[in-house]
């Protein structure tokens, strides 16, 4: 009797290597359960019947029966074991929790040991291949280089049938069994994720995808924090004061590997350190554990990590509110936080969190931003929370707190965060500072009135132009300015260079 177990480890390549022989029944319980779950999209069923039709072609060949027996029941394990227990048959299966529960019931069961064969997906891989897509009716390509300097390389000329896919995904839902560390992470309608050892796999198949197709990726190499080479100053700002970190960047830019690294690291300074992740794709020591989103509730995940404690925990790829209302928990909460994020520009990660969180708590939950690209880190950020009249703003009442994004290895501002009416502004200091708007307004001006000229005088700014050059000075050229007023929140005044004229 075959369990869907039997089926998914291969029941098949058993046969054909003559290490199982008899009569094969299949439940129609069984049956049942496969044909409602490959109608949900489910791969693991559709492989599993598939592998009912290559046993029944090998019945034909060997002459041996496959017969279908049972009817469609209550719980499927049950029915298995059932059936098994008044026929007297032996119950074929690959799964250690069914072998056990048989074996105390006095069920005659056979354990199907796996078959310690290479994997096809892994023929496709070599030290630089960082990716690997197949695609039914479409050749082998792969992503070969390493984070931000990589190629696409066709490994085939021919291109992969329908058949072709399904085998490999076979062997890969078969492999999942003996290989350590290995799970199918996320089963949904149409697609399955599943990590196999260092590999992470994605696989999909119609209705969700136009065909058959699989993407595995694999680390192409792990980095310690020191090989990053970073500034002295950042590394004692990571070791002592950073528990909002925020580490940012493109897809394929090396964040997860950076993630790793920097978790490893606060491991051997005797922290404890945890990770959520969704999937599980990090390549950490047993002393990490790592949670994963995809088996718990975040209310589950909350009351695990408050309870026990951890001085840092890795968030990897917080994607959407719930992800970021739990990071922002757990750090208002003092849990010590690294969380990843894409992002084209550090600017932009802190811009997720703006309408998530009070301007106020920002620097409480975020205080330094990492910007990974090509595999290093190009930008960081720290912020602080101060009370002051922002840049491009004139007037001593238009005080207020601003979250000021610094440089944090030059010290130079960069952006202000701030409340303006009811709106969040984030505006960039360097490109808005007194020398930019003061250069803004010249440029208005010199270019109808060559001779004039603009310098700032107890906190507005003051126009002086040559008696001859008056007459230039019209409409147009008033309106420019008076533009310049509205737009960067400043006074501008107009005077005579020999004599004061206020307009």
């Amino acid at each position: 009797m075959l369990d869907k177990s039997s089926l998914l480890q291969g029941i098949s390549r058993y046969v054909e290597r003559n290490m199982i022989n008899g009569s094969f029944l299949i439940h129609r319980a069984l049956l049942r359960q496969l044909e409602e779950e490959s109608r949900q999209g489910l791969v693991t069923s559709d492989i599993a019947l598939e592998e009912i039709n290559r046993l029944k072609e090998l019945s034909e060949r060997y002459l041996f029966p496959v017969e279908i027996v049972g009817s469609p029941g209550g719980s499927v394990e049950q029915e298995l074991r059932d059936y098994c227990a008044e026929r007297g048959c032996e119950l074929l299966t690959a799964d250690e929790v069914q072998r056990k529960v048989s074996e105390i019931l006095g069920i005659k069961v056979k354990f199907l040991e796996p078959l310690m064969e290479p994997l096809t997906i892994e023929k496709f891989f070599d030290g630089s291949t960082m990716s690997v897509h197949l695609k039914e009716d479409a050749v082998p390509k792969a992503k070969k280089g390493r984070p931000g300097d990589w190629e696409f390389i066709v490994l085939q000329d021919s291109p992969l049938s329908s058949q072709e896919i399904k085998k490999i995904v076979s062997e890969i839902l078969n492999s999942i069994r003996w290989m350590k560390g290995s799970f199918i992470e996320i089963e949904r309608k149409g697609s399955t994720i599943v990590q196999l050892s260092n590999y992470r796999i994605v696989i999909t198949r119609p209705p969700l995808s136009d065909g058959w197709e699989i993407t595995a990726t694999r680390p192409v190499a792990k980095k310690k924090l020191e090989e990053y080479s970073l500034n002295p100053e950042l590394i004692r700002r990571l070791e002592s004061r950073a528990e909002g970190i925020l580490i940012a960047g493109s897809p394929g830019m090396g964040k997860t590997t950076f993630a790793q690294a920097l978790a490893e690291h606060y491991m051997k300074l005797g922290k404890i350190v945890k990770t959520i992740e969704s999937p599980r794709d990090m390549h950490l020591p047993p002393d990490i554990t790592q949670y994963s989103k995809n088996y718990a509730e975040i209310g589950e995940l909350h009351d695990i990590l408050l309870l026990s404690r951890p001085d840092y925990t890795v968030y990897d790829e917080m994607r959407n509110d719930e992800d970021f209302r739990l990071y922002i928990d757990l750090r208002l909460a003092g849990i010590g936080m690294i969380g990843v994020v894409h992002a084209t520009t550090p600017i932009d990660a802190i811009h997720r969190f703006l309408n998530r969180v009070d301007l106020g708590t920002i620097p409480g939950i975020l205080d330094t931003v990492l910007f990974i690209n090509k595999g290093s880190v190009e930008k960081v950020y720290s912020l602080e929370m101060t009370v002051k009249v922002p840049e491009g703003l004139r007037e001593a009442d238009l005080a207020r707190p601003v979250v000021q994004i610094k440089d944090f290895l030059n010290d130079k501002v960069e952006y202000e965060i701030y409340v303006f009416g009811e709106q969040t502004m984030i505006v960039p200091v360097g490109r808005l500072s007194l020398n930019t708007v003061e250069n803004r307004i010249s440029r208005a001006i010199t270019s109808v009135i060559p001779g004039a000229t603009v310098k700032s005088e107890r906190g507005e700014y003051v126009v002086e132009i040559p008696k001859g050059e008056i007459s230039k000075f019209n409409r147009k050229v008033n309106s420019k300015l008076r533009r310049i007023e509205k737009k960067h929140g400043v006074k501008i005044r107009i005077k005579l260079q020999d004599e004061e004229s206020q307009e």
